[in-house]
């Protein structure tokens, strides 16, 4: 199985981001980039003369031709159209004089952005001799198989293959190859290989015989490379510093979550973008809570609330029993209200005063007892030891596992789950006859029982294609231990473990990682048996597969390992059997959620999780004042809007007037919570027209409210269909909205091109160039100090000009070959366009040919956008979808917000995003009018040209009562105050031309923000 790559718009965003800083520098000629390569000194008689000789001709990356006003001003530019705060200087660093920052979340894919940017910057600028450094061997290691792995995705889209190695100081041929290829090269190292004390660590700064006489690091730096940091908050000490400054590199990217020092930062996609944008999975937190009672020694623990159609909920209870044997032992089973675990127990002493069931609730997650225990999921009562808390984590797991695996089968998608545990001998006894550990075997155990309950499941016929897999998976052979491996007896060991240093308490076995790496593929296949695996928790770093749902860690917390990088190893979006991610904008978190079973309460790893995600955004802007909000840019249709002085009043105003922030200008819950339900006060007239932009906008301003929801693992329970489903008015709804379709667009070119000249000629206008005139003078004294730090010349004045002609209107440019890129119009059509604007207008390409380059193809694609949906069509296909969408998506629904069971609901429950979605159930379940609804699922879905669109509900309503008897309603907040974004409106459009098409008379689309509002459409 081979995972697949596909360009995404947010790693488009971070690779432009970088590329952009470099504006008007020139591609790089052959005469900038050719040197001679240092051939050394070679021993007399030795081959090694001949080859030094053959090997002169080397390639370096051209200098940066661009002055620091330019690539200052380069940088605000960028950082303006993402409204990060702006750049007062370069910050210039010992390693280099341009250090940019790009900030990446764990599991968006950061080292994917940084090989692209690789290829980008070869391609614009002709930069080809880049270094990845890392801070240890996991992450080179995993670097190393990233650029494996996407090496013929890259291919495909460039045309060409990056060369690359692992820096290693008894292999220095690589560095000949490295100085002499023209091609794209790349070099991993990691910073212990340069900046640590060992023999083999120094060798990069010696003169080594079997080397030429040569140093490897002034071959090296000879190339002026491009250095790539990975994780540059782990490389910040001050020798580690000093040595990456013999590298003279032409620049420093710097890519992490969690940087520590702020250069200038040109990206931003932190873990509240990331989560907000579904590029991460879902976090999900099964705790364990120990409650301790004043006079009491019972023990019991209750595992979760379960429902059924068929039955009442039921609570499944560890508790413990006495057997035949006299021994007493703890036991799982299921309890229903009237229970009593006295004679449960064979009436243990324990349970004698008032353990009798007296409310199970499915919603709270609650038992309760006669005697007024009550417990909740997860809170354990009485004696627990940690070989009892393990066991009982152990046993958590399997069943998130099992539940998750249930619900994703179908789909092919392999779950995996990850324990972390701190010694081998807890899994792999070498002592023991069986070789098990006690991790091992108690897992084996429970495995075992709870494998049994699910076979007998009234719900899972035995000939489920599911069943069959669980039947043709042996205990002992789903599970697998990663761990380093002993050289001489070859049985699993303890890893060595840095004792002290950023990376103290991972490991550095390159074996045990290189195991890792290399099974990653094969755990993603059904026909490996292993779902279940156990490893050091210093191996974490390796751990990178998408297909981590569950991880528990079998060991004492300590302060080496946030909650954050704890869920870390398992945020990445799964993939199917075919290699495919699951990044469906619809369905992303009901597929992808990583549940973390803690051996805390829910409640303490949530505020610990949700304290180190609030402390990582401490650059995000907390104050919604006037001064803030001025100068930021509106990103609209028709191009960025500057927000004045006169509109950052009226948007604080605004918030100010509707209680949306108080005191402190920090932006308040009732805010959020409108934009949640869509109700949101009406801006000033001022700001309609840009409503969502500055809704986005005051979204930016962070405050923990806003925080990523974690979900408490446990309330995850099934939603069964019931009979309303079965109902002769349901299925003639389902009958007439069940087509699968697809859409096409026919429309003439003359016409696109006509209107798209009428647009440029109006619209089109470039900004002149700006450059920089700096004037300074040499120092008084000028030393070796002074010449090193750039502090031989001192400014003495600066002064903005611009240009009416382009600095570089000697570089050639292929107009018509980047326009039709940018638009994916042909060249021809791009060429009729381009001669039939204005010649004022065009006259604009040699005052900036690269902002009317980018102001073109916005343009074109706006025209071409408007028109798409003007000539938009949908053809009906024979496909329909199948029932399983209505029961794919309902085994992992929180009954928290619920609200009360429904009569008229094809579920018992409707689990609904806002307050508007509730009420209108409300009032549809207590209509006279209707017979049956439906929220409908993800899966049933219509095509669009901005993404698939599932609309919110299928409602039936009774005969002869309306003239609509079938209609599809989309809830929105009050639309008079509303204006759609530009997708939704989009989407909305394309749903009322396909329903149109498939039944007008019949079945009614429409947007509704209130049930009187669809009830006065179809009376």
């Amino acid at each position: 199985m081979k995972l697949k790559f596909k360009t995404q718009p947010y790693q488009t965003a971070a690779v432009q981001a970088v590329l952009d800083c470099f504006k008007g520098q020139p591609p790089a000629s052959a005469p900038a980039t050719r040197y001679r390569i240092d051939p050394g000194r070679a021993k007399a008689g030795s081959t090694e003369t001949i080859f030094a000789q053959d090997m002169q001709d080397g390639f370096k990356n051209a200098d940066l031709m661009l002055t620091d006003g330019d690539l200052l001003n380069n940088i605000i530019q960028v950082q303006r159209q993402q409204n990060l705060p702006q750049s007062g200087e370069l910050v210039k660093t010992k390693v280099s004089r341009l250090n940019l920052d790009i900030e990446m979340e764990t599991g968006t894919g950061k080292t994917y952005c940084y090989i692209k940017t690789i290829f980008e910057l070869n391609r614009q600028y002709g930069w080809s001799k880049f270094i990845i450094v890392v801070p240890s061997i996991a992450i080179r290691e995993g670097v190393a198989k990233s650029l494996a792995m996407t090496a013929e995705h890259f291919q495909e889209t460039y045309n060409k293959k990056a060369r690359f190695f692992i820096y290693n100081s008894r292999q220095l041929h690589h560095l000949e190859s490295f100085s002499s290829d023209a091609g794209i090269n790349v070099m991993v190292i990691n910073v212990q290989a340069f900046a640590a004390r060992g023999a083999d660590n120094r060798r990069i700064y010696e003169e080594l015989d079997d080397f030429q006489s040569r140093k490897p690091i002034d071959v090296i730096s000879a190339n002026r490379p491009i250095l790539i940091l990975d994780e540059p908050q782990k490389m910040e000490g001050a020798q580690t510093q000093e040595s990456l400054k013999a590298f003279k590199a032409l620049m420093a990217l710097r890519y992490s979550a969690t940087h520590k020092t702020t250069h200038n930062k040109i990206h931003r996609l932190d873990a509240l973008d990331a989560y907000n944008q579904k590029l991460v999975k879902k976090i999900a937190v099964r705790g364990i809570a120990v409650k301790g009672l004043a006079g009491t020694n019972a023990y019991l623990y209750l595992q979760s609330i379960e429902t059924s159609t068929k039955k009442p909920p039921e609570a499944r209870v560890e508790f413990e029993c006495k057997l035949k044997s006299g021994e007493i032992r703890r036991t799982v089973r299921k309890l229903s209200k009237g229970d009593n675990l006295f004679y449960l127990s064979d009436e243990l002493g324990q349970y004698h005063d008032g353990y009798v069931v007296s409310d199970i609730n499915a919603n709270t997650d609650t038992l309760g007892f006669t005697n007024g225990v009550e417990l909740c999921a997860g809170e354990v009562l009485g004696d627990v030891d940690e070989a009892a808390l393990r066991r009982i984590q152990i046993r958590e797991a399997i069943k998130a596992h099992v539940d998750k695996e249930r619900a994703l089968f179908q789909q092919g998608i392999k779950v995996l789950t990850l324990f972390f545990i701190d010694e081998v001998a807890k899994y792999r006894d070498y002592s023991a006859a069986d070789e098990k550990g006690d991790y091992a075997r108690i897992f084996e155990e429970e495995y075992r029982q709870y494998l049994n309950e699910v076979l007998s499941l009234d719900e899972m016929p035995s000939q489920c294609p599911y069943i069959q897999y669980l039947k043709g998976m042996d205990a002992a052979a789903t599970h697998s231990g990663y761990f380093a491996i002993d050289k001489k007896t070859r049985r699993l060991a303890d890893p060595d473990m840095d004792k002290r240093g950023e990376n103290a308490g991972l490991s550095n076995d390159v074996d045990a990682y290189d195991l890792i790496l290399k099974d990653k593929e094969r755990l993603l296949s059904f026909a490996e048996p292993v779902r279940f695996i156990f490893s050091h928790s210093a191996l974490r770093e390796g751990w990178d597969n998408p297909n981590v749902f569950v991880i528990c860690a079998l060991k004492h917390s300590d302060n080496t390992v946030s909650r954050r990088q704890e869920v870390g190893r398992g945020l990445r979006l799964s993939v199917n059997q075919s290699g495919d991610r699951m990044d469906d904008p619809a369905t992303v978190h009901e597929v992808n959620v990583l549940t973390v079973v803690a051996s805390e309460s829910y409640k303490d790893f949530v505020a610990a999780l949700q304290k180190d995600i609030s402390e990582s955004l401490s650059a995000r802007p907390r104050v919604a004042d006037e001064a803030w909000f001025t100068g930021k840019l509106l990103k609209t249709a028709s191009g960025d809007v500057e927000v004045t002085p006169q509109l950052a009043r009226q948007i604080y105003k605004y918030l100010l007037k509707n209680d949306y922030s108080n005191d402190a200008n920090h932006i308040t819950d009732a805010y959020h919570q409108a934009r949640r339900d869509g109700t949101p006060a009406m801006l000033p007239p001022e700001l309609q027209a840009h409503a969502e932009q500055v809704y986005q906008l005051i979204d930016s301003v962070f405050d923990d409210s806003q925080l990523p929801k974690i979900g408490d693992g446990r309330r995850s329970k099934t939603n069964p269909l019931n009979d309303n489903f079965d109902k002769q008015e349901f299925k003639e709804l389902w009958n007439r909205i069940n087509r699968k379709a697809f859409y096409s667009v026919d429309f003439d070119s003359a016409e696109l091109v006509d209107k798209t000249i009428a647009e440029l000629d109006k619209n089109l206008r470039v900004p002149p160039l700006h450059y920089l005139i700096q004037t300074g003078e040499q120092a008084d004294h000028v030393g070796h100090d002074e010449l090193d730090d750039d502090s031989a010349f001192v400014l003495r004045s600066s002064m903005t000009e611009k240009s009416a002609h382009s600095i570089h209107s000697k570089v050639k440019y292929d107009l018509i070959g980047k326009i039709a890129d940018g638009t994916q119009l042909t060249r021809r059509t791009t060429a009729e366009i381009l001669k039939g604007i204005d010649a004022a207008a065009f006259a604009q390409f040699r005052t900036n040919p690269e902002s009317f380059i980018t102001e073109a193809i916005r343009l074109i694609n706006e025209q071409k956008g408007t028109m798409l949906i003007e000539h938009l069509a949908y053809d009906l296909a024979e496909d329909r979808f199948d029932l399983d969408i209505f029961t794919a998506a309902q085994s992992g629904q929180d009954f928290s917000k619920a609200g009360d069971k429904l009569r008229r609901h094809i579920y018992d429950y409707v689990v609904t995003d806002s307050g508007i979605e509730r009420d209108f159930a409300k009032e549809l379940d207590t209509c006279a009018e209707v017979v049956v609804y439906a929220k409908l699922p993800r899966g049933f879905h219509i095509p669009t040209p901005v993404g698939n669109y599932t609309p919110d509900w299928a409602i039936s309503f009774k005969e002869g009562m309306v003239k609509h008897v079938y209609f599809v309603a989309e809830t929105k907040g009050d639309i008079s105050s509303m204006v759609l974004n530009k997708i939704e409106e989009t989407k909305t459009v394309c749903a009322r031309k396909f329903f149109n098409g498939i039944d007008s008379v019949n079945v009614r689309y429409d947007v509704v923000d209130s049930f009187g509002k669809l009830m006065a459409l179809v009376q």
